[in-house]
């Protein structure tokens, strides 16, 4: 059997550029995992995507050889949802986000509404956004003085056929017409998501490894919080960012194939 090159027993892996690009799963990743889980490392999936529901995501790991069930799926629409339903349970939010994102908020209480008489904008990567959103999310902070919340930080996403507008292009455009700041980005590299993450996982940060392609978010908040980082090489970053050597993650790899040590 593959040994493994780090030894926590608690794994967190983003998913887009670093298990699979788009529709298509990252040679290996299907060993890695399975060698990992036979070693007996607990391993969750983490991802600031809020474009599917849990369940999608475990469905779609799954049909890609990683059988995986809710539990192991952790993204921010979640994390979005019980975050704010500890700063204000059953407020009326206005959505920039697609289905999913209302969903995971309906199910959590809150009364989404699609006018401006909110207590909260809630910001998520959105392939619908539009004027007509803007301009709700605009009168709901001008005429209702309603607060910013988001699920991600990301500037774009990648996909099998390149990078797309992720959800920092929506809070741009809110905060511009607004003037307001967003009050909390929930997701990586936010602390939020990693103690939701830590406790699926069952162990502490400093047993834990954060396996991403992004340094701005997956390995700058393993740095900043005490786990151990992994940076892949088959997503956002390129090989030669100098961003690499300032920021330091324990291993860089070309792809989570390269965990295994034969």
């Amino acid at each position: 059997m593959s040994a493994i090159r780090l030894p926590q027993r608690g794994w967190l892996f983003d998913l887009d550029g670093t298990i699979y690009r788009g529709r298509d799963l990252i040679p290996g990743a299907d060993a890695t995992i399975a060698a990992l889980r036979a070693g007996g490392r607990r391993v969750v999936f983490l991802s600031n995507k809020p474009l599917e529901t849990r369940a999608d995501y475990a469905r779609k790991l799954t049909a890609l050889g990683i059988p995986a069930g809710d539990d192991d799926v952790i993204n921010s629409s979640l994390v979005l949802a019980r975050h704010l339903a500890t700063l204000d349970p059953g407020a009326p939010v206005f959505v920039i986000g697609e289905p999913p994102m209302v969903a995971e908020l309906r199910a959590h209480g809150f009364e989404v509404r699609t006018d401006h008489h909110v207590r909260w904008v809630v910001i998520a990567f959105d392939r619908t956004f539009d004027y007509a959103k803007l301009n709700v999310a605009l009168q709901a902070v001008r005429r209702s003085g309603a607060r910013l919340i988001a699920t991600n930080p990301d500037r774009t996403c990648p996909t099998e056929d390149g990078e797309i507008p992720d959800c920092a292009g929506m809070i741009a455009a809110v905060e511009a017409v607004t003037g307001r700041t967003v009050e909390t980005i929930v997701g990586k590299p936010s602390p939020i998501i990693l103690e939701v993450a830590l406790a699926a996982l069952g162990v502490g940060a400093a047993d834990a490894v954060m396996v991403g392609d992004r340094i701005e978010t997956d390995i700058v908040m393993g740095k900043r919080l005490g786990l151990a980082t992994v940076l892949v090489l088959s997503g956002i970053t390129a090989v030669g960012d100098p961003r690499i050597a300032e920021i330091g993650p324990d291993l860089v790899l070309r792809s989570v194939r390269e965990l295994l040590t034969s």
